[in-house]
């Protein structure tokens, strides 16, 4: 089994290079903006963020969704977006196939806003952890609702790394993600890790 790695200040789970991911919205339906028992976890910034974007949001919002955002506002306790009925992340929208995305990210996408969607929501199934000496760990976190992406990623020969690219850039840079794909391809050359 491969230790603790670290690239820069992060701490990697080896999970994060053995494990593969895909998401598979199509099975799932999107039940991790649904399922659980708190919202997802923001910034102060990111609470700003959606602050500022949720008027071009709102109205794709439910109407549960827009009282609880009303009396509430976008995030609550240790900084999670808020959530209708103790469970659905206020920011969830239902496309015509009853598939649940998210409202920021499907108007960034439209080209209607400039920022996505939180970063914990873009890393996942990745979940980030400060440290108390200034790293920070990622780890790989199993929920029985993402079995159709691990069997998607495990058809696809798809690492989590590299199923988040994108997301880890945003995060961490493309310095960053260059040497994370370096140190991969170390550990695929000594036979530490197949793809």
């Amino acid at each position: 089994m491969l230790p603790i790695l670290q690239v820069g200040d992060v701490l990697l789970s080896p999970d994060i290079f053995t494990e593969h991911f895909c998401c598979d919205l199509a099975a799932c339906g999107g039940a991790c903006c649904v399922e659980g028992e708190a919202g997802a976890p923001v910034t102060a910034e990111e609470c700003r963020e959606l602050e500022r974007v949720l008027p071009a949001v709102r109205m794709q919002l439910s109407p549960r969704a827009r009282k609880v955002l009303d009396k509430q506002g976008v995030a609550y306790r240790d900084l999670v977006t808020s959530i209708v009925g103790g469970r659905e992340c206020c920011f969830a929208r239902y496309d015509d196939d009853g598939l649940c995305l998210c409202a920021t990210d499907c108007a960034f996408r439209e080209g209607r806003i400039d920022w996505p969607k939180p970063i914990s929501c873009a890393l996942y199934p990745i979940r980030e952890q400060p440290l108390s000496n200034g790293t920070v760990a990622l780890n790989y976190h199993r929920w029985s609702v993402c079995a159709p992406a691990v069997a998607k990623g495990r058809e696809l020969r798809l690492p989590i790394y590299r199923f988040l690219r994108e997301p880890l850039i945003r995060r961490f840079g493309e310095a960053w993600y260059a040497e994370l794909e370096t140190l991969a391809d170390l550990l695929r050359q000594e036979g530490l890790i197949k793809d």
